[in-house]
């Protein structure tokens, strides 16, 4: 099986070689994108299984040319950065990536991250395919595959677009049929090696799918429980 390829954006060079030593060292291919004026083209030609972003770049920061890479993929994107602030990791997120980094890091938690969203996306843990395409709730309609949600409630046909964490995430809540799910039951089906995972990453990934379905004219259709969790509930939100 022809190993995972994990195109790293780094403008420091010693650090990108560091990475891609790492990376082959456990049997994934390393591309380090050298043109970081085109840094969306460069990824796209790659065709990485995981894009590895920093985010203090030359020319437009990581945020920029992640929400540019959205465009055009869904490939996971892991950001990396000497940036903590709760801010950055709230900007990552909302700007289309799927994890975040700080440096300087451990490469056994880099290596742990990045395994377990690949099994999420591709291995054992991908979702399956099944004959169902689409799960429907009170007319709110979730593409499994295409990761795609639009609502028959809608005035005019809307289909937005949907991250892979946040279509499992709107999949798990609509699966429930209204019962409460909870915010581990979350962090479970979405992330396997949840000691990696910040609490913040769920609570910001429930806030862009509740932007998500406002646009559909779904405001207030993901209820908080308070020290429960979630659950949807679509008529109230229409």
């Amino acid at each position: 099986m022809k190993p995972y390829n994990i195109c790293i954006v780094e403008d420091d060079q010693k650090v990108a070689e560091l990475l891609q030593t790492q990376l082959v060292r456990f049997g994934y291919e390393a591309t380090v994108i050298g043109n970081l004026e085109g840094i969306d083209a460069e990824v796209l030609a790659c065709k990485p299984h995981l894009v590895l972003l920093d985010i203090n770049l030359p020319y437009y920061d990581g945020f920029y040319w992640c929400r540019r890479i959205r465009q055009h993929s869904k490939v996971p994107i892991v950001y990396i950065s000497a940036r903590s602030g709760e801010m950055d990791l709230v900007l990552a997120l909302e700007s289309g990536g799927d994890d975040y980094l700080t440096k300087p890091f451990h490469p056994e938690v880099m290596m742990a991250k990045l395994r377990a969203l690949l099994r999420r996306t591709y291995g054992e843990y991908a979702e399956a395919p099944t004959n169902e395409d689409e799960v429907e709730v009170q007319g709110l309609v979730l593409d499994v595959h295409r990761h795609t949600v639009r609502s028959a409630s809608t005035s005019g046909e809307i289909v937005l677009s949907l991250s892979a964490t946040e279509a499992g995430l709107l999949r798990r809540l609509m699966e429930a049929q209204g019962k409460i799910v909870s915010r581990d039951d979350l962090l479970g089906a979405l992330w396997d090696d949840t000691q990696f995972v910040d609490d913040n990453t769920l609570t910001v990934n429930i806030a862009r799918v509740r932007r998500k379905l406002e646009e559909l004219g779904l405001p207030t259709a993901i209820v908080t429980v308070r020290g429960q969790g979630y659950r949807l509930e679509v008529e109230a939100g229409v």
